[in-house]
């Protein structure tokens, strides 16, 4: 197995079209609680996941020689926790990526959302030729939030959108973090 990144409890490492990946990727979109913020917690088929969501994870990115989404396994037991994104938001330039991620309920509450999102915005710093970081959640979704906190984001705004289907607590519209390379600079500065 390639491993992507590693920290001290997750292996970051691509996605396969095996039929494991598939078999993962169908409970965890299938958990309403998982898919509350996402699409209001409705199923998604085995069909969708290989049709549109496995594609868009196999997906490479040719500015970074690399894909954008990572399946996030716990390091101990190879248990699969979930994904982690971190892709350019420009197919031609790493300069700006998103950061995301998506964990079974099993993986909550246990740092690892924090743990991986801070490994991938130090590598996209570091070995990447990322500039800035950004994140976006519904405004309600304050797990989320913390977690791009937690990760060295800030607020950057608040914004509303059309979208194709209301879900509750989208009435409150969605909220944009966000970390630049000078400000993480800093930040390890003062860390030394």
């Amino acid at each position: 197995m390639h491993v992507f990144l590693e920290t001290e409890q997750l292996v970051l490492r691509p996605f396969t079209d095996t039929g494991s990946d598939v078999d993962r990727l169908f409970a965890l979109d299938n958990d309403p609680d998982v898919m509350r913020f996402i699409n209001g917690g409705r199923p998604t088929s085995r069909e969708a996941i290989r049709a549109r969501t496995l594609p868009r994870l196999l997906h490479d990115h040719p500015c970074f020689g690399t894909r954008g989404y990572w399946a996030a396994d716990e390091k101990a037991t190879g248990t699969f926790l979930g994904w982690f994104a971190f892709r350019p938001l420009d197919e031609r330039s790493p300069l700006v990526v998103e950061l995301g991620y998506r964990l079974n309920k099993t993986a909550w509450g246990k740092g690892y959302a924090t743990q991986g999102s801070r490994a991938l915005i130090d590598k996209g710093f570091t070995d990447l030729g990322v500039q800035r970081v950004t994140a976006n959640t519904m405004t309600v979704n304050t797990r989320s939030r913390r977690v791009m906190e937690k990760a060295g984001l800030s607020f950057l705004r608040s914004f509303t959108e059309d979208w194709p289907e209301t879900i509750p607590g989208s009435e409150h519209g969605d909220v944009e973090y966000e970390l630049v390379r000078a400000d993480w600079e800093q930040e390890r500065e003062q860390l030394r």
